[in-house]
C-alpha cells in the first residue's frame, strides 16, 4: 500500500551542493550485521568514534515504503562521518518488510506495520542493553530517517515506553524511548483512515492514489483480516500507529523537513511525501509544548533562505 518511488533520505534535493558532496563514502562500520532480534532482517551496522567516554548515538532508519530499502543507503551521505567527527556513534538498521499486497501472511519474515515499528524499537533496546560494551551513552539516543524511516523515527519519539521489566528477554526489558527524532519527507500517521480527512482541503483521495482499481484494502497494511480490521483489533492497531495522536507533552524534540512543494496529492508519491504531513506534526507539537523545528523550503521562502545559508541544517 505504501510502496513508493525511493526518495533521497538523508540529503533532500535542496542540500546537494556538488558532485563531490553527493559522492561521499562512509568508513566501514566497526560492527556489521549485528543481530538485534530473531528475524533475518533484524540486523544493524554500528560505527563508533574514538572516545574514552561514553558517546551519544544517532540511529538511521532507511526508507522504502516498508517493502524495500537498505541500511547501506546512508553510507553515500555525509551523515556518518559528520557524526563520528563530532564524537557521536552512528547505527543504521534493517527491519522486516510488510506483507505483500496479495494479503498472504504466511511468510514469517514479513509482518504488519505495527510490528515493523517494533523492530526499530527493539534495535534501540538492544543497543541500550549493550551500551557499556559499545561505549554508548544510553540516555542520549536520537533517530532519523527518510520516508518510511521518517515515520518510524517519529513513532519512536511519540510512543510510550515499551520496556517490559518482567519479560524474560533482556532486550525487551530496556527502554525504547529516545532523546530526539528527525523526520525527513515522512508521514504524520500510519492510521491511514485519517489521511483523507486531514488532506480534505487538498482533495486527498487514498482510494485513487493507493487503491487497486480504486478499491482500498487497508487491512493488508496491518496484516489483518478485513473483519479484524473493522473490529476492536483494528481500532487498537490503528491507534497504536497514529503518531500524531500519540504525541504528548513529555515527548522529545523533533526536527521535521519536507523538500517537496505544496501540491494536490494526485499520486502516491506526492501524497506520501507531502509537506502537510510535517505541518500537522508541527501543529501538534506546538499544542503540546514540544520543541520542534520544521523546515519546508518549497513552502516557506524563509526556510529556503535558511537552507541556502546552512546546507547542513
Amino acid at each position: 500500500l505504501m510502496a513508493m518511488p525511493q526518495v533521497a533520505e538523508s540529503q533532500p534535493p535542496t542540500q546537494v551542493k556538488s558532485k563531490a558532496r553527493a559522492a561521499v563514502q562512509a568508513p566501514p562500520p566497526q560492527f556489521e550485521d549485528l543481530k538485534y532480534g530473531p528475524f533475518d532482517r533484524n540486523v544493524l551496522d554500528l560505527w563508533l568514534p574514538d572516545s574514552q567516554e561514553p558517546t551519544p548515538l544517532i540511529v538511521h532508519i532507511h526508507g522504502g515504503g516498508f517493502v524495500g530499502g537498505d541500511k547501506k543507503q546512508v553510507r553515500r551521505t555525509p551523515a556518518i562521518k559528520q557524526s563520528l567527527d563530532r564524537g557521536i556513534a552512528f547505527a543504521s538498521l534493517h527491519y522486516r518488510f510488510r506483507y505483500a499486497d496479495s494479503g498472504d501472511t504466511s511468510d514469517p519474515q514479513r509482518t504488519g506495520i505495527q510490528n515493523i515499528l517494533r523492530d526499530a524499537a527493539r534495535a534501540i533496546q538492544f543497543l541500550r542493553l549493550h551500551a557499556e560494551e559499545y561505549n554508548l551513552e544510553p540516555d542520549c539516543v536520537a533517530c532519523y530517517g527518510g520516508s518510511a524511516g521518517a515515520g518510524t523515527s517519529l513513532w519512536l519519539a511519540a510512543h510510550d515506553d515499551l520496556a517490559d521489566a518482567g519479560n524474560p528477554d533482556p532486550v525487551l526489558q530496556q527502554s525504547s524511548r529516545i532523546s530526539a527524532a528527525g523526520m525527513l519527507n515522512g508521514q504524520f500517521s500510519y492510521d491511514l483512515e485519517q489521511w483523507d480527512q486531514s488532506f480534505a482541503a487538498l482533495g486527498g483521495n487514498l482510494a485513487r492514489t493507493h487503491g487497486r482499481n480504486g478499491v482500498l484494502e487497508l487491512h493488508k497494511f496491518y496484516g489483518l483480516r478485513d473483519d479484524e480490521y473493522q473490529g476492536e483489533i483494528g481500532k487498537q492497531v490503528r491507534g497504536d500507529v497514529d503518531m500524531r495522536g500519540l504525541i504528548t507533552a513529555d515527548d522529545p524534540p523533533l526536527y521535521l523537513l519536507c523538500s517537496n512543494a505544496n501540491r494536490k496529492p494526485v499520486t502516491r508519491g506526492i501524497y506520501n511525501h507531502h509537506p502537510l504531513h510535517a505541518q500537522l506534526i508541527e501543529e501538534r507539537c506546538r499544542e503540546c509544548g514540544i520543541d520542534v523545528v520544521c523546515v519546508l523550503p518549497k513552502v516557506r521562502e524563509s526556510d529556503a533562505d535558511l537552507l541556502q545559508q546552512d546546507p547542513d541544517l
